[in-house]
């Protein structure tokens, strides 16, 4: 009996320290965003650390790939590339988060990204297994969906200070949103 019971407990702590991060609400305003890598379309693996070393981060979660290219994350990208020089002007980067199954993941956002002339200076990330998504609280678990789209505002001392998620398909931010919320030079 007392073996069973320590195999048990045994089990529970291996469970427990190993089980992926999940988060129930997004990271807020004020608080420090939590640190994360993943892999560009590329296969380069960038950390917001890293990003963070050089500039603020604008972080764009967008619905990624739930089955087909989502039509509000293909004009919010859009409108964000249209931005690009207000973005730089400005010293920030922007880094979107594309998540999804594993399955072709990197050939869905290449797919997304081939009519949307990609500026260099903007990230995508790719999210399989959805290890991003969770940490950061924004799973959205229903058929058909893979994150609630979100953006942050992340200061160079990885401090959050513009956070908007939506629980709906639009009600996204837009470039112009973003680009007002940041501070003035």
């Amino acid at each position: 009996m007392k073996k069973l019971a320590c195999s048990i407990v045994i089990a529970l702590c291996f469970f427990a320290f190993s089980a992926p991060s999940f988060a129930s609400e997004p990271p807020s305003v004020g608080q420090k965003a939590p640190d994360f890598e993943l892999s560009n379309v590329l296969g380069k693996k960038v950390s917001l650390s890293s990003v963070l070393q050089s500039s603020p981060v604008v972080l764009v979660v967008l619905r990624g790939y739930p089955g087909y290219q989502c039509p509000f994350c293909v004009k919010q990208v859009h409108d964000f590339v249209q931005h690009q020089a207000a973005f730089e002007q400005a010293g920030y980067r922007v880094v979107f988060v594309y998540p999804g199954p594993p399955a072709q993941l990197g050939d869905h956002a290449q797919e997304f990204l081939k009519d949307a002339q990609f500026p260099s200076s903007f990230e995508m990330l790719l999210d399989p297994g959805y290890s991003f998504t969770n940490a950061y609280g924004l799973r959205w678990d229903a058929a058909n969906e893979t994150a609630y789209p979100s953006t942050f505002l992340i200061s160079k001392d990885g401090n959050i200070f513009f956070s908007m998620s939506s629980k709906m398909h639009g009600g996204r931010s837009s470039a112009a949103e973003i680009l007002a919320a940041l501070p003035k030079k």
